[in-house]
């Protein structure tokens, strides 16, 4: 390449969320993979390190926006409010500038935290974290329609636990998914036609699949279909002179055992539960449930959505509070908990100045940190190895005040789960395989270098490349670094000065009240809320 040769302007973001490098490297190592093999032979790739904890709805908006959680906002599936409530983060809570902002025109398709969809300039398919098909989906309106009738059968998800025991059935329900979703993808390029700046779509497939199935070659058969979709994309972008840049927001590894973390803290006096009094402990002596409560609105009419849809938001949660079912932290007795967890291993100290019954002082948090690191780093498996990654949330998210104070994740082949139950670990059931951290990067196009190694590559790394690759400046608060060793050494990118931008707080109009009791199912069924 001369340096004459102009670079790319306009750029391809194609997400394989949850495929590990490991994979990657064996399987187009052996020919299996031919796509795969081409981006890493024509092109720049590597290890891509996730987010901590490496999880969907922290790293896909950190791959989006070239931050880390603490500043664009969102640290798991749902926010934990100071009187203890929950809801699920959407969109509009992700707080610095993404890629589809910043780039136009932009066309964006199943990525997931990007409900409700935005009025960007382009087009927008919501994914991961969208309620229902009910829902406006799309940006803009009409082309929600243009889907229905073009794509028969359009689903935003599967209902995983009905395929806990039918694998066989499952991986077909998957891949029809994945070809539907492809299918959505062509629809976008044709309405991109040829004026566009950025295409960001992600195949969320193999991250479902691989929960459940952790076969080698059922693996195989289906990451060559996502090879498949790999050469159309190339064949797109060399079409458009556009840089692809494929990426995973994490890796996958086999499953062994879970965690209970909120009962290692029981078991040490951190952490108390209800006595089994009061309403709540009634109506479950009683047998009643959110189910056969749900169930009897059913039968008359009656919908969880119009519910939550006419009742104020306080109200709801004071009955749900009431109502035995699924919420676990709502069975916790904050007046004497010293700390939870919540989410995906987020350890909060139950202090008073964040929450409204704490009973720590925030003099005490530092040393009680210490402890409760001593603790789960002290939960061994039967040959005395460590089952537990414990980190530091000032370290990791510095930005922010409001951050969790702990990270609690598994180790190896441990997952750390935040239900209460009456043991320290248990069977995974029907989850075959878990995040790991080192997904993939493979970069290819007019100004990338051919072969080359990406060593040290992070999820914040992604947005700044992808912006000075193709002549575009990068957020000035971006916590990730331009990754020079991807360009061509005489091609303009190389030898050009990163140029920098100032960013405000990406600002979203109104409040998202919908019912998301069908997300939870799924979120449920893929092991991710208990």
């Amino acid at each position: 390449m001369s340096r004459s040769s102009p670079p790319a302007e306009r750029a391809f973001v194609l997400g394989f969320d949850g495929v590990p490098w490991r994979l990657i490297e064996q399987w187009s190592d052996e020919g299996e993979l031919p796509n795969f093999a081409r981006m890493r032979e024509e092109g720049a790739s590597g290890v891509l390190e996730s987010t901590q904890p490496a999880t969907t709805p922290l790293a896909w908006p950190s791959i989006a926006t070239g931050v880390w959680p603490d500043k664009h906002g969102v640290y798991g599936f749902q926010n934990l409010s100071s009187d203890y409530t929950h809801e699920m983060y959407t969109s509009h809570d992700i707080e610095q500038p993404t890629l589809w902002e910043q780039v136009p025109p932009a066309h964006v398709g199943n990525v997931p935290m990007t409900y409700p969809p935005q009025e960007i300039d382009g087009t927008m398919v919501t994914g991961m974290m969208t309620p229902s098909k009910e829902k406006e989906y799309t940006h803009p309106p009409e082309l929600k329609d243009e889907i229905e009738s073009q794509i028969p059968n359009y689903d935003i998800s599967l209902d995983y636990p009905k395929y806990a025991d039918r694998l066989d059935e499952f991986e077909g329900a998957v891949d029809d998914m994945l070809e539907k979703r492809r299918e959505v993808m062509r629809l976008q390029m044709a309405e991109a036609g040829d004026d566009w700046g950025l295409f960001f779509f992600v195949f969320t497939a193999p991250d479902r699949f691989q929960h459940l199935i952790w076969d080698m070659d059922r693996l195989l058969n289906h990451y060559k279909k996502l090879d498949d979709i790999l050469g159309e994309v190339m064949e797109y972008t060399d079409e458009h002179d556009a840089d692809l840049y494929t990426v995973s927001d994490h890796g996958f590894g086999p499953l062994e055992e879970l965690v209970y973390v909120n009962h290692i803290l029981e078991q040490d006096g951190y952490l108390y539960q209800e006595e089994n009094e009061g309403t709540r402990g009634a109506l479950s002596s009683l047998g009643i449930s959110r189910d056969r409560i749900t169930d009897a609105l059913d039968r008359v009419g009656i919908s969880e959505e119009k519910i939550v849809d006419t009742l104020p938001r306080s109200l709801v949660d004071r009955v749900a509070e009431q109502i035995p079912g699924d919420h676990a932290l709502y069975d916790v007795d904050y007046d004497q908990t010293v700390a939870f967890v919540h989410g995906a291993g987020c350890l909060y100290i139950n202090d008073t100045e964040r929450f409204e019954k704490g009973v720590v002082e925030p003099s005490q948090i530092p040393e009680l940190k210490t402890e409760l690191t001593d603790l789960f780093e002290s939960v061994t498996d039967d040959d005395g190895e460590p089952m537990l990654n414990v980190f530091d949330g000032d370290e990791l998210f510095p930005t922010d005040n409001e951050s969790p104070d702990l990270i609690v994740n598994g180790r190896g082949v441990y997952e750390s789960r935040n239900g209460l139950t009456d043991q320290a670990t248990g069977d995974t059931g029907t989850y075959a395989a878990s995040h790991g951290k080192d997904g993939i990067i493979l970069c290819r196009g007019p100004s990338i270098d051919h072969g080359a190694t990406l060593r040290g590559a992070r999820v914040v790394d992604v947005a700044p490349t992808l912006l000075h690759g193709i002549g575009e400046p990068v957020p000035e608060n971006a916590d990730g670094r331009v990754l020079f060793d991807a360009f061509d050494e005489e091609a303009t990118p190389a030898t050009t000065k990163v140029e920098r931008t100032g960013v405000a707080k990406a600002e979203r109009e109104g409040d998202v009240d919908d019912d998301f009791d069908d997300v939870e199912d799924r979120l449920k069924g893929l092991g991710y809320m208990e």
